[in-house]
């Protein structure tokens, strides 16, 4: 038998939170001195101190703790309360990195200020591609990593579906309408595609420029070339598109391969300039 001071020191908690879990019946000391109301506890009962602190750790409330550890918490429904506390720490951990991410893009905005090396931007012309797609209008462009994501995932999972296979890398097109602007995840298909929209991404002259790194980087690239297709005579067109050449699916935060088009408006009074490595 040890003192409360000892028992606090060895679970690492304070002696206050030591009573505050014995008024609540969460552990109760396995002797109390009757004449001088010390606590004292066994070496044993660091486990129920330890899945006490699990639980609280995971964001069970206290009287959820003690419901689960007196088991008047059914089995089916305790897996139940983790499977979806555990979706819960996911989707704020991914939300989390979303938001980092979205700081670092800005920061990273700030201290690049249009360093694009401009001879890597190509101006050529993009081939129509046949796709098969789906699209989702986002409010704003600060929209389009919450959709993207899915969008895919949906488009890839009514091609396997349908058993089709892409014949080509994934392609996202971005553009503006009066209701915000408009997502497009497409994939090139050939042949009958059943259970999804086929189009035809149109042929385009576009200012071109090939990204390594990851997709979290994308608003610094998008506005780099924005400013080169500005200083250099030419005009968008409108649409904007994103060519995966290879992406490792950990959300945009690994190294990726990306070629950004931006599409430009044909206009004969404006003097192009061809840019190539």
């Amino acid at each position: 038998m040890i003192g409360i001071g000892d028992f606090a020191r060895l679970g690492r908690v304070s002696v206050r939170m030591l009573r505050h879990y014995d008024a609540l019946g969460l552990l109760r000391p396995a002797h109390v001195d009757e004449g001088t109301g010390h606590r004292g506890y066994e070496i044993a009962q660091l486990s129920r101190l330890n899945r006490v602190l699990a639980l609280k750790d995971l964001g069970f409330t206290l009287q959820q703790v003690g419901a689960i550890l007196d088991e008047t918490v059914g089995l089916d429904e305790l897996r139940g309360m983790l499977r979806l506390r555990r979706a819960e720490l996911e989707a704020a951990v991914a939300a989390d990195l979303d938001r980092l991410a979205r700081v670092q893009a800005r920061l990273s905005m700030i201290e690049h200020d249009g360093r694009l090396p401009a001879e890597e931007v190509v101006v050529r012309a993009v081939p129509a591609v046949r796709v098969a797609a789906l699209d989702e209008t986002v409010d704003d462009y600060e929209g389009i990593p919450d959709v993207i994501g899915p969008l895919f995932g949906e488009l890839r999972r009514r091609l396997d579906a349908a058993g089709t296979a892409a014949t080509g890398p994934g392609t996202a097109t971005f553009t503006p309408t009066a209701a915000g602007v408009r997502v497009r995840a497409a994939q090139p298909v050939t042949g009958m595609v059943t259970g999804v929209p086929v189009v035809d991404l149109p042929a385009v002259r576009a200012a071109t420029f090939v990204h390594r790194g990851p997709l979290t980087d994308a608003a610094v690239v998008w506005q780099d070339l924005g400013r080169w297709v500005q200083a250099n005579g030419h005009r968008a067109a409108g649409e904007s598109r994103e060519v995966y050449l290879h992406h490792d699916h950990q959300g945009g935060h690994g190294e990726c391969v990306t070629e950004f088009q931006e599409a430009l408006a044909a206009d004969p009074t404006v003097r192009t300039q061809e840019h190539s490595t």
